[in-house]
């Protein structure tokens, strides 16, 4: 048994006091050097970034429908007739700028994936700048549809307007959508024979141009021609494409969308809004695919993803461009996938499931 003295300084004589740590302070800062690594991961989770980017199941919208109180397809100056069902356009959702804990949460959660920055933000390009080219493809997209579509429905080919370089000669004179039919009188039916009228022509010149406006009477333009480094004769300052032209005009009404693959669905709810019967019928369809002026479909990326989101909004069945079949049916979950490679085969192919038959699958 212990003598108590010797737990009194200086009992045993001269000497320092040894240190002693109570058992419960020694629990403590076992505890707190345990706990210390987890609090570090806890920061890094939070605070790091990564340079990845995740994908995934974006939102979808009903290109026979509305938004923001405007129809997504509006078509003024000319009868539309009533549709039924849906054609739902898909799109993919991205995140930039994500945590280390946001990452590895997306990624477990199964409807996300996680691709490198490098792949969707190029070294060299800015986020704006590729959200501007993105933005771009959006607007060409727009622009094939209608040429698509139009067409389809048979309405014949002119010198259309594409773009009307702003500032120059045309600006104010013409506006894009304008069909060209003469140069100083003299009848112009392709984009050749344009070029070919103003061939001989040189800056200073004034040319006089009749057109045809959308929702308007004809016109003509007196325009003095400009002068570009790249060409000896003169500068109209218009770009021009030969494609089918209708006196009406065709809007598409959504923004904050980008790349190229709404092209099918705006092509084909132009078709069902100027044809009678709807393609739909009572089906709730969705789809993708990059759509060119000549009613060709192309692939387009992320289909897995468009395929959740079409699901999850209701749909039943779902285009698919046939390049993308292979991909879209290891990931099916219910869905009817019709395959199309034109706007023409899509169009039958709804004709095909309203009226009770199989139309091509993937």
């Amino acid at each position: 048994m212990c003598d108590a003295r010797s737990l009194r300084p200086g009992a045993d004589g001269p000497g320092p006091r040894p240190f002693t740590i109570p058992g419960v302070n020694r629990r403590i800062l076992t505890l707190l050097a345990a706990l210390l690594p987890v609090a570090v991961f806890g920061v890094l989770l939070a605070a790091v970034t990564v340079p990845f980017v995740s994908l995934g199941p974006g939102p979808t919208f009903d290109t026979l429908g509305m938004v923001d109180g405007k129809q997504v397809v509006d078509i003024q100056g000319t009868t539309t007739h009533s549709t039924t069902g849906h054609l739902n356009m898909t799109t993919v959702s991205q995140r930039d700028g994500l945590t280390l804990g946001e990452a590895l949460a997306l990624w477990l959660s199964g409807r996300e994936q996680l691709m490198p920055r490098d792949l969707v933000y190029p070294p060299g390009k800015s986020r704006e700048e590729v959200d501007e080219d993105n933005n771009a493809d959006f607007r060409a997209s727009e622009q094939s549809a209608e040429y698509a579509a139009l067409g389809y429905l048979r309405y014949p080919s002119a010198v259309t307007v594409a773009d009307v370089h702003d500032p120059g000669p045309s600006a104010g004179a013409l506006q894009a959508g304008d069909a060209v039919d003469a140069v100083d009188g003299e009848p112009v039916y392709t984009v050749e024979q344009f070029t070919s009228r103003l061939a001989d022509t040189k800056p200073g010149e004034t040319v006089v141009i009749d057109y045809r406006r959308k929702n308007a009477a004809p016109g003509t333009a007196r325009i003095t021609l400009g002068e570009n480094k790249d060409r000896p004769n003169g500068f109209l300052g218009v770009s021009v494409l030969d494609a089918p032209w209708a006196p009406f005009t065709i809007d598409f009404n959504l923004a904050n969308i980008g790349g190229p693959s709404a092209g099918l669905m705006f092509s084909l709810a132009v078709v069902d809004k100027l044809s009678t019967g709807g393609l739909a019928g009572q089906n709730f369809v969705a789809g993708t695919g990059v759509i060119k002026a000549n009613g060709e479909v192309d692939a387009i990326g992320g289909i897995t993803h468009k395929m959740i989101a079409a699901r999850e909004a209701g749909a039943t069945v779902f285009l698919v461009p046939a390049d993308n079949c292979y991909e879209a049916r290891s990931d099916n979950n219910g869905l009817q996938l019709i395959k199309v490679d034109s706007l023409a085969q899509a169009v039958d192919a709804l004709r095909t499931l309203t009226g009770g038959g199989q139309p091509p699958s993937c």
